[in-house]
């Protein structure tokens, strides 16, 4: 989640400092014990720095993301809040500073850090993708709100499909797709409904306006379970300086026109948005064979990635 280094900053700084001289020393000498592998004295001599320069970006950002990685998240937030106080603030702070407000479901916070970085860059792959992650959650918060008692939420999915009002057509088609549950329903795109034999477009609409009535809609268990694998994943690569791996575009693959093609229907446009997926999911797109998925597959191997395995 967190992301080092600390190279890229927004705007133009003016600020002033107490004793920068000092506050560099002490950062040489955290990085050193970094490197030797001694956290402990790490942290101390990013104290110091921040102690010898309250208003050194870099000596707050580095506090704040060594803290983070021991679990001292409400320190670490503080600091990160201090440092982008700063002018000009630190991209990277802002992205770690979003990312922790998201997971304190502080969606407005989060948003706004991540506004602050697309408004001069609007193109920026990890803004943007977190961008995407948090309306994602603030759309799972709509639905939560409706119902916060897990289990009765549990109980809602597990419905089974024959206890709404669908038409006998429609209810005939899911039975025979072997969709028996709300959740089940929930996993399945309007696409693949639509392939199915006698399945058209007024059952669709039919089920879709029981869907929204409810706050949900086709392919939600789906992104989901994406959004989960895109989070797993960079939690895995937190600290690793590898999670701008994930950030990448599939471009950067070199896929066949088949293969590109395909991820296109899925709207798969970044490397963790292509291991956040199965290889069924992938296997169900027209035209995408066992060589695609090949291809697929080495490619995702080159950077230390894979395909998502389902339930794991």
């Amino acid at each position: 989640m967190a992301h080092d280094p600390l190279d890229t900053v927004i705007g133009v700084s003016d600020a002033t400092h107490r004793d920068p001289q000092a506050a560099a020393k002490f950062i040489a000498a955290a990085k050193a014990a970094d490197q030797q592998g001694n956290r402990e004295v790490h942290i101390t001599e990013l104290r110091k720095a921040v102690n010898a320069d309250p208003t050194s970006g870099e000596a707050l950002f580095r506090l704040a993301f060594a803290l983070d990685l021991v679990g001292e998240e409400d320190e670490a937030l503080a600091l990160y809040e201090r440092c982008v106080e700063q002018q000009p603030p630190m991209v990277n702070a802002l992205l770690n500073l979003a990312v922790m407000y998201e997971d304190r479901e502080d969606y407005a916070s989060a948003e706004r850090c991540l506004r602050q970085v697309l408004e001069t860059r609007p193109n920026h792959p990890r803004a943007t993708l977190f961008m995407k992650d948090i309306a994602a959650s603030r759309e799972m918060v709509t639905v939560e709100e409706k119902d916060r008692d897990v289990f009765k939420r549990k109980a809602l999915l597990d419905t089974p499909v024959t206890d709404f009002e669908l038409s006998v057509r429609a209810r005939t088609c899911l039975k025979k797709m072997n969709i028996r549950s709300l959740g089940d329903l929930l996993r399945i795109t309007e696409a693949e409904l639509l392939s199915y034999k006698n399945f058209g477009e007024s059952s669709l609409l039919e089920i879709k306006k029981m869907l929204q009535a409810k706050g949900l809609r086709l392919g939600q268990g789906l992104e989901d379970a994406h959004r989960a694998a895109r989070r797993a994943l960079m939690e895995q690569y937190k600290g690793s300086g590898k999670e701008t791996v994930l950030a990448k575009p599939v471009s950067d693959l070199q896929l066949s026109v088949r293969a590109r093609k395909a991820l296109q229907l899925l709207n798969i446009q970044t490397l963790g948005d292509l291991a956040s997926h199965t290889e069924a999911e992938l296997m169900g797109i027209k035209n995408f064979g066992a060589t695609s998925l090949t291809e697929v597959k080495e490619r995702l191997a080159e950077h230390g990635l894979g395909l998502r395995i389902l339930d794991s």
